[in-house]
C-alpha cells in the first residue's frame, strides 16, 4: 500500500444531508430503495402525498445512500441521475461528499468491497431482527483514501475495466441468442413436410413403480421450468414416501412435469439422475429408438409449438390448477422426420450444448473478476500497475 493512502474517518468527509420536505397530497413522488450487497440504488415505486405519512428527505445525485436495517449485508450506494429528487424515509440516510478530499465515485466503488461492509456490520447494533447502522458509529469508521487524483484515475480504470466486461457479457448474449437461431432454423427445415404421429405412437408413456422396504431411501428428482433441466432432491424414507406413488427413473427419459410442463418443465434424466424416483406428478416417457430421440422430442416440446402444444392439453387456471393430461400428452402429434436426421439435430444441439457450457464458464470468470478488480484498485494494486505501464 502506497504511503500516499491516509487513514480517514468518514465524518471528516462525509455530511448528513437535511434537506427534507412534507409531501404534498396533490403530488406524486418517487421513492428509493436500496438492493443488497452493492446490487444498486433502484426506485422503489410511487405514491402520492396523501398516502405519505411523516417528512421525507430529498436525495440528490451522487450522493451516498444506506439502509439502516441492511448496511451490513451491503446495501448502499450512489444515488443515480435519474433518481435526483426522489424521497427517502430516515431508515436510508443519505450523505454529501466532500469532494475536495473524496470523489462520489471512488466511494461508490469501495463501499462495494467486502472490508467495506464488513466495517458498516461492526457500526450495526441491536437484537436479531433490529440490527441498524448507528450513524455515530458510521461516520467513526476510518478507511483509507489516497489523494484526490489517485481516486480520480483509479475510477477511470476500474470504469473501463467494467465497461469491457460489460461488452464481453453483451457479445456473450448475442452469441446465445445466434446459436439459439441457427438450431431453430435448423431444425424448421428437418421437419418441413415431415410426417407427425402421437406421442403414443412415438415414445410411449412408461411408469415403473417402486414397491417400498421399510428401510429404504429413495432420492428424488426435480425438473426446472423453462428448458433448465432436472436437479437432484433429498431422499425420502418409506415413511416419508407415505402413500404417494413413486416410480423408478431411467437416464435418457424424456420428463414431463404435469403441473409445470406448460412452462417448459421439460427434461432429459441425466446419467446421474439413475436411481432417481419421481411422483406421479413426472411423466416419464420413453421414445422408440427406431422413431425418434429423446433430444429431438425435448427440443420440438421447448418451441414456441410444442409449448403451445402442451398447454392446450393443460387446461386450468395458473399454477398448479394447469395439469398436462396423460391422454392428452400421448394424443399430442409430434414431427418425425428421418431418425438419421434427428441424430444428426442432436449432434448439432450436443456441439451447441458445448459452446454454452463454455459461455457459462466465461460468464462465470468474468463476474469473479469485479470483486477482484475492486479488491486490487482499492488496496493500490492498480495503482502500482498503472505507473509500471
Amino acid at each position: 500500500m502506497s504511503t500516499t493512502w491516509r487513514p480517514t474517518r468518514l465524518g471528516e468527509v462525509l455530511r448528513r444531508s437535511d434537506e427534507a420536505i412534507d409531501p404534498s397530497n396533490a403530488t406524486e413522488y418517487r421513492q428509493i430503495t436500496v438492493r443488497l450487497w452493492g446490487k444498486g440504488v433502484v426506485e422503489r415505486g410511487r405514491a402520492d402525498g396523501a398516502s405519505l405519512s411523516g417528512r421525507r428527505f430529498v436525495a440528490r445525485e451522487g450522493q451516498f445512500i444506506a439502509s439502516r436495517i441492511d448496511a451490513r449485508n451491503g446495501a448502499m450506494g450512489l444515488v443515480p441521475a435519474s433518481l435526483d429528487g426522489a424521497l427517502v424515509t430516515n431508515d436510508f440516510p443519505l450523505f454529501d461528499a466532500d469532494e475536495q478530499r473524496l470523489l462520489p465515485g471512488f466511494l461508490g466503488w469501495l463501499c462495494r468491497t467486502p472490508g467495506f461492509v464488513e466495517l458498516c456490520s461492526h457500526a450495526s447494533e441491536g437484537t436479531t431482527n433490529r440490527v441498524r447502522l448507528k450513524e455515530d458509529r458510521f461516520l467513526a469508521l476510518e478507511v483509507l483514501l489516497p489523494p484526490l487524483a489517485e481516486q480520480q484515475r483509479i475510477v477511470a480504470r476500474i470504469e473501463r475495466l467494467v465497461a469491457l466486461i460489460g461488452e464481453a457479457r453483451a457479445l456473450r448474449h448475442e452469441a446465445e441468442d445466434e446459436m439459439q437461431a441457427m438450431l431453430q432454423a435448423a431444425f424448421d427445415r428437418i421437419i418441413a413436410g415431415a410426417p407427425r404421429y402421437p406421442m403414443r405412437e412415438i415414445a410411449p408413456i412408461v411408469r415403473r413403480p417402486i414397491k417400498l422396504e421399510q428401510s429404504g431411501s429413495y432420492p428424488e428428482l426435480g425438473i426446472r421450468s423453462f428448458g433448465k433441466g432436472t436437479f437432484p432432491k433429498p431422499a425420502l424414507s418409506a415413511l416419508e414416501v407415505g402413500t404417494k406413488r413413486i416410480f423408478r427413473i431411467e437416464p435418457g427419459d424424456l420428463l414431463f412435469s404435469n403441473v409445470f410442463a406448460w412452462e417448459g418443465a421439460i427434461a432429459i434424466a441425466e446419467p446421474e439422475d439413475a436411481g432417481r424416483v419421481g411422483s406421479h406428478r413426472f411423466i416419464t416417457c420413453v421414445p422408440q429408438p427406431d422413431q425418434a430421440t429423446a433430444e429431438f422430442l425435448r427440443f420440438f416440446f421447448l418451441t414456441d409449438e410444442g409449448l403451445g402444444l402442451i398447454g392446450t392439453a393443460s387446461p386450468g387456471g395458473a399454477g398448479r390448477n394447469r395439469t398436462l393430461g396423460l391422454g392428452a400428452l400421448q394424443s399430442i402429434p409430434v414431427p418425425v422426420p428421418a431418425i438419421e436426421r434427428q441424430r444428426w439435430f442432436d449432434a448439432l444441439q450436443a456441439s451447441s450444448d458445448e459452446c454454452a457450457q463454455l459461455r457459462q464458464k466465461a460468464a462465470a470468470e468474468s463476474n469473479a473478476l469485479l470483486p477482484s478488480i475492486l479488491d486490487r484498485a482499492l488496496c493500490g494494486e492498480l495503482q502500482r500497475a498503472g505507473t509500471a505501464t
